[in-house]
């Protein structure tokens, strides 16, 4: 096993790290980068995401291209979704399998004109370029890093939060459209994506564009404040929009149907890498494992991570994700049940000693009103 030590020298420090503790935030590791906890505030933070405007930096997240004339057939053969299907400024979130069925990594995958855009935790980056360099045989292919960085604008008034900071973020009309941009003469990328449940958008720029971009959006003068938002809160919103997480609800030991990743698979697309466990999951109609929603009572403590559940003094699932929910008063979680008990309104004890009621996700629309 890797000593804390040697994980510490792979730990990536978001270039904003300076920028962030002269703002007061509090930094922490995520998915294997240091970036902003909280700042100060993760009430304020969560709220400006429902109501407003938030800015996250998303160093946690890394990039890598593939080019070369045969990177769409490549990438669509190994990946468990359409890729083939793309036109240029459409994405699509995959999955990268072992052989066995079970997730490596989890992929946003976008298609260019002349590459293709791959977007994962910053933990994973390095697995999955290394597991699809192992599949070049042949192919015209070349998978590299790329030195882009992410900030996300997320909430109801992101895209006017974007109005005047950079153009084109009005001409995505769909969740995972994206476009080149140029910010001070320098070239990025622009994408529309949610990553709380609430509008949202990415922009990819190189480090010392992104430091520029930061500023300017958290001191503009004349418009609504960008708030800006740590991990914390983005745990909080994305468990209530029921968006699993790897290393928390995914992992290597993960089925995507298990997980209900139903968006990242194409069931018509012919052979992947894992795709012959994944049909046959399908066609035995369930899988044994679903990942579900769990609402607590409001006085009920927040149950943690690996907690198991059980029911009648038999042990029939675990949590993997949890927080308070400030829309619902009430403690949430994510959590994998045996397919026996996965009907919504069962109640399961948790290692607390606290009933939870299972449900289907997400626990909020968008616009965090609450799902029955």
């Amino acid at each position: 096993m890797e000593s804390a030590e040697s994980a510490a020298l792979h730990v990536f420090r978001s270039p904003l790290a300076e920028e962030h503790l002269a703002g007061g935030a509090k930094l922490a590791v995520y998915h294997g980068a240091e970036v902003p906890l909280s700042f100060g505030n993760p009430k304020a933070e969560y709220e400006a995401v429902r109501t407003a405007a938030s800015l996250f930096d998303f160093s946690f997240r890394s990039k890598f291209t593939l080019s070369g004339e045969h990177r769409v057939r490549f990438l669509h053969r190994i990946v468990s979704n359409d890729v083939k299907g793309l036109a240029p400024g459409q994405g699509t979130y995959a999955t990268l399998l072992s052989a066995q069925g079970r997730i490596l990594a989890d992929l946003r995958i976008y298609l260019d004109d002349d590459r293709i855009w791959v977007d994962t935790d910053a933990d994973l980056a390095e697995k999955a370029i290394s597991t699809l360099r192992r599949y070049i045989i042949g192919d015209r292919v070349q998978i590299e890093p790329s030195e882009h960085l992410a900030v996300a604008f997320q909430g109801p008034g992101a895209p006017s939060a974007i109005d005047g900071l950079l153009q084109g973020a009005d001409s995505l009309a769909e969740e995972m459209a994206h476009r080149a941009i140029t910010h001070e003469g320098r070239p990025g990328r622009i994408v529309r994506l949610s990553s709380t449940g609430e509008e949202g958008y990415e922009v990819w720029l190189e480090a010392d564009d992104l430091r520029k971009l930061w500023s300017e959006a958290l001191n503009r003068h004349g418009v609504r404040p960008v708030v800006p938002c740590g991990t914390e809160a983005l745990e909080s919103l994305r468990i209530e929009a029921g968006i699993p997480r790897y290393g928390a609800d995914l992992g290597e030991d993960t089925l995507p149907l298990e997980a209900g990743l139903l968006n990242a698979l194409n069931f018509n697309k012919g052979c992947y890498i894992g795709q012959e466990i994944v049909e046959r999951a399908r066609s035995r109609g369930h899988v044994n494992w679903k990942l579900m929603g769990l609402r607590f009572e409001p006085e009920a403590p927040v149950p943690g991570p690996g907690d198991a559940l059980t029911q009648e003094a038999k042990t029939v699932g675990e949590i993997t994700s949890a927080c308070y929910s400030p829309v619902l008063a009430r403690p949430i979680a994510l959590a994998y049940v045996r397919r026996e008990v996965a009907e919504p309104g069962t109640r399961l004890l948790a290692a607390s000693g606290c009933a939870g009621a299972v449900c289907v996700l997400p626990f909020l629309n968008r616009g965090g009103s609450p799902l029955a």
